[in-house]
């Protein structure tokens, strides 16, 4: 992934649309995988709904700064 803030957020409007997979730290040795499609971005969040057969909630947004920091990975299938 990009190393800018601002580089982060144009690839993610550039794949509006995609299918996306997330890892996301939740805490200590903890992880959660999501999957879904990218269809919203704001000025400081991205927007993914999730596929509903795995989980439990229907979307779920995180930062850009959650990506620089390695917070969350991000991956296009």
């Amino acid at each position: 992934m990009p190393t800018t803030l601002s580089s982060i957020k144009k690839k993610m409007e550039e794949r509006i649309g995609s299918k996306i997979m997330l890892v996301a730290q939740t805490g200590r040795k903890r992880q959660t995988e999501h999957r879904g499609t990218l269809t919203e971005t704001y000025p400081a969040v991205f927007v993914v709904d999730l596929d509903h057969d795995e989980n439990s909630c229907e979307r779920v947004s995180y930062s850009y700064t959650d990506i620089l920091t390695h917070t969350v990975e991000v991956e296009f299938l």
